[in-house]
C-alpha cells in the first residue's frame, strides 16, 4: 500500500480551518444554550475562553494522530473508524461529572457534550480532504 504524500501546508490550513470552524460552531451552541437559560458561569465550558482553547488543542492533537495513523497503519480506515467514535465517546464520559457541579444545569452539560460531537463532525471530513487515507482495497492479502 502506498500512502499518497500530503501537502503539509494544505494539512496545516485544514487543521486551522477545522479548529476555527469547530470554535465557531461551539460559539453557536454556547449562545443557544445560554439563550435557553444555561449559565456560562456555572458551566465554564460554555465560555469562549474555555471552548476555543480546548477545541483548538483537541483538533491539533487529532490531526497529528490522524497523520500518524495514516502513515503507519496497514488499515488506517479501520483504525480511524473505531478510534474516532471511541475518542468522542470518552470525551462525552468526561462531561458526566459536570452534571454534579454546583449550579450546573443539564442543558449546559448537554450543550458541552454536543460540542464534542460537533467538532468531530467538522474535523473528520476536513482531515479526509487534506490528509486522504489510502485505498485499502488496493492492498494484497
Amino acid at each position: 500500500m502506498t500512502v499518497e504524500r500530503v501537502n503539509r501546508g494544505k494539512a496545516v490550513l485544514g487543521t486551522v480551518a477545522a479548529a476555527a470552524l469547530g470554535s465557531a460552531g461551539n460559539a453557536v451552541v454556547s449562545w443557544a444554550a445560554q439563550a435557553l437559560g444555561s449559565d456560562d458561569g456555572a458551566v465554564e465550558g460554555l465560555q469562549a475562553k474555555g471552548y476555543v482553547v480546548v477545541t483548538t488543542v483537541s483538533v491539533i492533537v487529532a490531526a497529528v494522530v490522524w497523520a500518524r495513523i495514516r502513515r503507519r497503519s496497514r488499515r488506517p480506515r479501520a483504525v480511524l473508524r473505531t478510534l474516532v467514535p471511541a475518542v468522542v465517546g470518552v470525551s462525552l464520559l468526561a462531561d458526566i461529572p459536570v452534571f454534579f457541579f454546583d449550579g450546573a444545569d443539564p442543558l449546559g452539560v448537554l450543550a458541552l457534550m454536543f460540542m464534542h460531537v460537533l467538532v468531530a463532525v467538522i474535523a473528520v471530513p476536513i482531515f479526509h480532504r487534506v490528509m486522504p487515507l489510502p485505498d485499502e482495497r488496493a492492498v494484497a492479502v
